[in-house]
């Protein structure tokens, strides 16, 4: 996605607004003809580090029963590891953009005491400052755009207005991307339960319902979930055995 125009961002970028909007537009556009849910979190993420002033590195970060961090196309090494930290601390910028604030800014993480484990951590790693963007908040499930600087101080208020910008694309490209991901679930889910009802048909002489009823059957016999006796089914040509009942 980068042009001759969209400049490395350790600083001196000066794009207009509405020059940002149009890259942004353009972002959209790509996004939807994506297939895959990993590929558009990482063309959020690349976009992320280069439209926003001051970011070296950025990852997209799910917050999971509100302790469980799951980092999601990471940029590099060190947003990598700022993710597994927050996860090993149980604290830090991304929890509190979610759960707290729309966005936090972290300016310099050697003297932050919001979250003193993981701040002292970070910037051991090689990180100076964050900024993180609130995506969504479901029940006890959060998700946050984490921008990192490799030094203190290196976002500005041009880089927080860029980065809402960027976090607002980002929590309807990433709905959309779960949405596909599940979808695309879905189809496998029913391509191989009819994959497994047509084995039994041909092999018992049956019809598609009653298949379907005999593969719930061997579900609730073995309690084995139903995609998994359909899949050894398909695989191996053999319904899981069924538990021996008690006298």
């Amino acid at each position: 996605m980068a042009t001759d125009d969209m400049q490395d961002m350790g600083g001196g970028w000066s794009a207009p607004q509405d020059d940002v909007a149009g890259k942004l537009s353009d972002l959209a556009r790509s996004l939807q003809r994506e297939n895959s849910e990993d590929a558009v979190l990482e063309q959020l993420v690349r976009a992320a580090v280069t439209l926003v002033p001051g970011a070296d590195e950025a990852s997209i970060t799910l917050v999971l029963g509100r302790r469980r961090v799951e980092s999601r196309a990471p940029s590099g090494d060190l947003a990598r590891t700022l993710d597994q930290l927050q996860e090993r601390t149980g604290e830090g910028p991304c929890m509190s953009a979610a759960y707290e604030e729309q966005t936090v800014s972290v300016p310099d993480l050697r003297s932050e005491q919001r979250w003193p484990e993981f701040s002292a951590k970070a910037a051991g790693a090689g990180a100076g400052s964050m900024l993180s963007f609130q995506l969504f908040v479901q029940g006890d499930n959060l998700g946050a755009l984490n921008l990192v600087g490799r030094a203190p101080h290196a976002f500005t208020e041009e880089s927080d207005y860029v980065g809402r910008l960027v976090a607002s694309h980002a929590a309807v490209a990433f709905a959309d991307a779960q949405k596909l991901h599940q979808f695309k679930d879905a189809i496998a889910t029913r391509d191989m339960i009819g994959q497994a009802k047509g084995i039994l048909m041909e092999r018992y002489g049956i019809t598609a319902g009653q298949a379907f009823i005999m593969l719930v059957q061997v579900s609730t016999q073995t309690n084995v979930k139903l995609l998994a006796v359909a899949d050894e089914l398909a695989r191996t040509g053999s319904l899981p055995a069924r538990s021996k009942r008690r006298a």
